[in-house]
């Protein structure tokens, strides 16, 4: 008898990578490698955190994004491309955690791996589950989100930005903890 599970994990794992970074993210790679590698695991999408400058829209659409970084921010390279945006919109700017989606074999599979990663710091994370595949989403949880610019003007000033700055990298960092934290317990 044919296992479908493992049938669709190779598959899965032969596809393309359709990210817009169109890469792994360094910081979860070696997670993603070790959960690829048991049995009733497979990843399908993940983000180790990111910081983005964005077009305030509801829908997702191409030119959404203005910038994107994967990896700690520095205050002068912020400012720099904080100034070459020349939208007449809202733009907003985003610190987000890590996010993990992994397929898992049964729900006691995904039980075990939900509690694994609860311990490990993810506390937004639950199973999602449509009657047959059972899918683990962990989240981190430390996230910053609010209106940058408007009209081309930034609405924030120096001191304010230089804060945002140190605040993204310790939540990046952090995020980067419970990456490290899970794999280790696996």
């Amino acid at each position: 008898m044919k296992d479908t599970f493992l049938q669709r994990k190779k598959d899965i794992l032969k596809k393309i990578d359709k990210s817009s970074k169109g890469k792994w993210d360094k910081q979860i790679k070696k997670l993603c490698d070790k959960i690829n590698k048991l049995n009733n695991y497979y990843t399908t999408s993940s983000c180790s955190g990111r910081v983005v400058v964005m077009l305030d829209k509801k829908q997702k659409d191409k030119g959404l994004f203005l910038h994107v970084y994967h990896d700690l921010i520095n205050f002068e390279k912020l400012k720099k491309d904080l100034e070459k945006i020349s939208h007449n919109k809202l733009v907003k700017f985003k610190q987000e955690p890590p996010i993990l989606h992994i397929h898992c074999r049964t729900l006691k599979d995904a039980r075990f791996l939900l509690r694994k990663a609860q311990l490990a710091g993810w506390k937004k994370s639950g199973i999602i589950s449509s009657g047959e595949r059972f899918i683990l989403e962990i989240n981190g949880t430390d996230r910053l989100e609010f209106l940058i610019m408007n009209q081309g003007m930034i609405l924030v000033d120096d001191a304010f930005l230089e804060l945002i700055v140190k605040r993204c990298n310790e939540n990046l960092k952090d995020g980067w903890d419970t990456i490290d934290k899970l794999r280790k317990s696996l």
